[in-house]
């Protein structure tokens, strides 16, 4: 079961070596693992090019946001299974992969989510909250609960079935096509109680309150898009449960 590891990023080359090593160093499963660099001019593609190998597929091009470079590496995956990695993040052990590959074949899954650990810039090690997949289920998706994007491990067939993503959205594109691949399919997925990302804080969808506000203005247009009633009671709701992630780890 091969496995498409997709990474976009832009000027990341403070952190991006992180997933790129962490990708590499994946054992016993097939891999390949696609960068799609929007023309960065920083140092960016001279540190892919360390790590360029035959598993590793690099375009670099100017792009039209997140979603618009998250689908150009879609269009080039070969993979069986499909998952995003992002530029700040990294896989927590060499035999992650291999772990999702066995889930995923053991219960003969479309959809495999797994938990994160946040973490701040140049604290790697020190976790600061755990998103917790558990408490996803497609029933609360008018009340703004998804599961951890960079843990959500895809096959192909899906996607091919649902489609691509928005790419009108800056930061709730992924949230719009969980919505549509949970309302309108009927995917086989379980949660893996395990850690298996570790996540930077200060990304697109965490860097402060006007990220927060836009991020959940889209939340709920994605909602209205898809014929889904919520409103901002709804949707502010989640964070008394969200601030619990930061006491239990």
């Amino acid at each position: 079961m091969k496995v498409s590891v997709i990474t976009v990023c832009l000027n990341c080359e403070n952190s991006i070596e992180q997933a790129l090593k962490s990708v590499a160093e994946q054992l016993n499963v097939d891999i390949e693992h696609i960068v799609i660099d929007g023309a960065s001019t920083d140092n960016t593609l001279k540190i892919i090019s360390i790590y360029q190998r035959t598993q590793l597929v690099l375009q670099s091009e100017p792009d039209e946001g997140i979603y618009d470079a998250m689908n150009k590496g879609l269009a080039i995956s070969t993979g069986e299974v499909i998952c995003f990695l992002n530029a700040d993040d990294h896989y927590v052990s060499k035999s992650t992969l291999a772990s999702v590959v066995d889930q995923m074949r053991e219960f003969e899954l479309d959809v495999l989510l797994a938990d994160v650990h946040f973490f701040k810039p140049n604290s790697r090690n020190k976790p600061i909250r755990r998103y917790r997949a558990q408490n996803f289920d497609p029933n609360y998706l008018a009340w703004g609960w998804m599961p951890a994007h960079p843990a959500m491990f895809v096959r192909k067939i899906v996607y091919d079935k649902v489609g691509l993503y928005d790419k009108s959205f800056r930061i709730a594109g992924d949230y719009d096509w969980i919505i549509r691949a949970f309302r309108t399919s009927d995917l086989r997925y379980k949660h893996l109680p395990k850690v298996v990302v570790n996540m930077q804080t200060g990304g697109v969808s965490t860097r402060g309150l006007a990220s927060t506000l836009l991020l959940n203005k889209e939340v709920i247009r994605a909602c209205r898009k898809n014929n889904i009633y919520t409103n901002w009671l709804m949707i502010l709701s989640k964070y008394p449960k969200k601030l619990v992630e930061f006491f239990i780890k």
